[in-house]
């Protein structure tokens, strides 16, 4: 699941709209009892449905629901699993982050823990660099899903790729070669960048080192790569690919974190920042969002007065009037201006309530 996914699902009105989470295991023994609770959600979903729609209104989502659950495969689970079924779609996403176990049948899918997991996740691009098929790979913390868009995989089907390199007096066979490899990664590195268009997210490189040098030499978007693992994972599945990056993802986001936090005390000094709930949404709100710190667990249900400008804490989360977290909103916000996001420490940010937002201006 990415955050297209979840702009898609937040699109769809239509009644009935079906949600059931379920938190799971990526291990046995404990992935055995995954199915027994998702049928158990299953039949209550069913349950609801029938009494609320009768059963010859609703039999077409039904059907949809217990197709989707039949070709679950429980030994694929990770953390959490999110299925979202209506009369026209039946989907499900297996998410590597928790969610709470819950059924819920509405006008709209239920977005909230899904929202709330994938903003506090790391995402990132992984682009592994290979003559015979360079793949990219959307990461979400240690699990990774290839990806069959923007033209990936790639093949070099130029001169030393599929294409023999000339014969000939006076040619240059190795500078044919190495030219050939530069305008090979000049399109891998506009694949990535188109990906990064689509979701801006950081890229790490991996490849052997001649195949790296070539990629960061003829890289129009350098500023976008996170980090480079060297090394030749050409046949390594996702999952073991996974193993070799995410430590490396994770060093580097430990650095950005400190990186942002000493940021924030720059822009205290110079009087260009604001903390609080209430100063953050409203600032994030006009547009002058540059850089938004927030600590990992924060959650602030809210009150929104009627101009959409003010927020007010709120005791309970699922009053009617109430926005479930105020937090995911100014998160969303401050992306949408083109702002960057920080998750930092429980703790991390105490002296700002928990909250801060350094600004443009």
């Amino acid at each position: 699941m990415n955050f297209a996914d979840i702009r898609l699902l937040q699109s769809v009105t239509q009644s009935p709209c079906v949600t059931i989470t379920l938190p799971t295991h990526r291990t046995s023994p404990d992935n055995l009892q995954d199915r027994i609770r998702l049928k158990n959600l299953v039949v209550q979903a069913s349950e609801r449905l029938i009494k609320d729609y009768g059963q010859r209104e609703i039999a077409h989502v039904l059907t949809h629901l217990n197709q989707l659950v039949e070709q679950i495969d429980d030994q694929a689970n990770l953390d959490g699993l999110v299925l979202c079924v209506n009369h026209d779609m039946a989907q499900c996403f297996v998410v590597p982050f928790t969610v709470q176990e819950r059924v819920v049948i509405d006008d709209t899918f239920y977005m909230r823990d899904l929202v709330y997991g994938l903003n506090r996740t790391i995402n990132y691009w992984v682009v592994t660099l290979n003559e015979n098929a360079t793949r990219l790979f959307r990461g979400t913390n240690d699990v990774l899903v290839e990806q069959t868009a923007f033209g990936f995989p790639m093949t070099h089907t130029g001169p030393g790729g599929t294409t023999n390199l000339p014969d000939g007096i006076g040619i240059d066979r190795s500078n044919v070669r190495d030219e050939g490899h530069r305008t090979f990664f000049r399109a891998v590195d506009a694949g990535v960048h188109a990906a990064h268009r689509q979701e801006a997210l950081p890229v790490v490189v991996v490849g052997v080192d001649r195949f790296v040098t070539f990629y960061h030499e003829v890289s129009d978007h350098a500023s976008d790569i996170m980090a480079t693992v060297r090394g030749s994972h050409d046949t390594s599945t996702a999952h073991q690919l996974a193993q070799v990056v995410w430590p490396t993802v994770q060093t580097h986001a430990s650095q950005l974190i400190t990186q942002a936090l000493n940021e924030l005390q720059v822009a205290v000094g110079g009087n260009r920042y604001v903390a609080s709930v209430a100063d953050v949404w409203r600032v994030a709100h006009e547009g002058r969002g540059q850089h938004l710190l927030v600590e990992r667990a924060f959650v602030y249900p809210a009150h929104v007065d009627t101009s959409g400008m003010q927020v007010t804490a709120a005791i309970d989360a699922t009053a009617p009037d109430v926005l479930d977290d105020a937090v995911d909103e100014i998160i969303t916000q401050v992306m949408a201006t083109g702002g960057q996001v920080t998750f930092v420490s429980p703790g991390d940010l105490q002296a700002y309530q928990h909250i801060a937002l350094i600004t443009r201006y």
